[in-house]
């Protein structure tokens, strides 16, 4: 057996390349490689401007297969923003977002569904559908981006909904189940097509401890389970810690730290530990300056005077 594996060692050699794996040829077989570290998505400069007004500025980073990226910072840092360019609903002002080796900057939004196909998406406020049912809502990719038959659909909603918890729920509607119920079936939704990427705006929003939990459980048993590479906005410090192999704090517009979970605990960076520790002292402002986002297209003076013609006035 050795010698065989030694043979084939000599005898093999490359025979061409392929995004982010290599195809190699012996004499009687073809193996083909996939390297485990290769990125998924690479942020390079990244620029987003309002105005004048940079929301990201020279933004830098990639995200490797199997990582799970938590991208975190304060309330209007940026973060969501960051997210809709990396799923391609944004375009920036400057620099590239490659997902799967493919530019998304340039493409029309034809040539995005294919590159959407390979990655799901959990809403922050799990988007479901009213007028449908639970098990509507998670059948609805399949439905519209497979020809699968009814049976096959039925059969993968059940799995689906199985996964997060809610075997049986399928006939319920939106309204008659609790928001961490819709968050997990936003989450059978967004596996329906079994992507290799899953991207997640703020997950646990909302929710009480307990939930919190539930959902960072789920994220787990998809990532270090089943090798899924996870992107979650979030600024929930537990949350946040419990799931992250690596972490990126944004803040004034850039990147003001990134590394892994323990790296981050450790940082001397003030503004990172009064962050995650929750200080309400620290370099991180807590009242914001109109003048600071006053080119900001929704920034604008707006006197509440002139809002008095808007309203009736009550008489006893």
């Amino acid at each position: 057996m050795t010698g065989l594996r030694s043979q084939a060692i000599r005898e093999s050699r490359p025979l061409f390349e392929l995004r982010h794996s290599f195809v190699i040829r012996h004499s009687s077989f073809v193996i083909l490689i996939m390297p485990t570290d290769s990125s998924l998505i690479e942020v390079d400069r990244l620029v987003r401007k309002f105005g004048d007004r940079a929301v990201l500025n020279d933004i830098s980073f990639n995200v490797h297969r199997g990582d799970t990226l938590v991208i975190m910072g304060g309330s209007g840092c940026g973060k969501s923003t960051l997210l809709r360019h990396m799923i391609g609903s944004m375009k920036p002002t400057a620099g590239t977002v490659k997902l799967f080796g493919e530019e998304l900057t340039g493409m029309k939004e034809r040539e995005l569904i294919h590159i959407r196909l390979r990655f799901g998406m959990l809403f922050q406020s799990g988007a479901l559908l009213a007028s449908l049912t639970v098990g509507e809502n998670v059948a609805l990719p399949l439905l519209q981006h497979t020809d699968k038959s009814d049976d096959e659909i039925e059969e993968i909603v059940e799995q689906k909904l199985q996964m997060v918890g809610l075997t049986g729920f399928e006939d319920l509607r939106p309204d008659e189940i609790s928001g961490g119920m819709k968050k997990r079936v936003g989450l059978a939704r967004a596996l329906a097509l079994d992507p290799e990427l899953l991207f997640s705006d703020e997950p646990t929003s909302g929710l009480d401890p307990i939930m919190t939990a539930v959902i960072d459980e789920l994220t787990l048993k998809l990532t270090r389970g089943k090798g899924m590479t996870a992107v979650v906005v979030s600024h929930d410090m537990t949350s946040a810690f419990r799931i992250a192999t690596r972490m990126i704090m944004l803040g004034h517009g850039g990147i003001v730290a990134q590394g892994t979970p323990d790296e981050i605990r450790a940082s001397s960076n003030p503004e990172v530990q009064q962050f995650i520790n929750g200080e309400p002292d620290g370099p991180i402002p807590l009242n914001l300056s109109q003048e600071e986002h006053e080119h900001h297209q929704h920034v604008k003076p707006r006197p509440f005077v002139t809002a008095r013609h808007r309203f009736h006035r009550k008489t006893p």
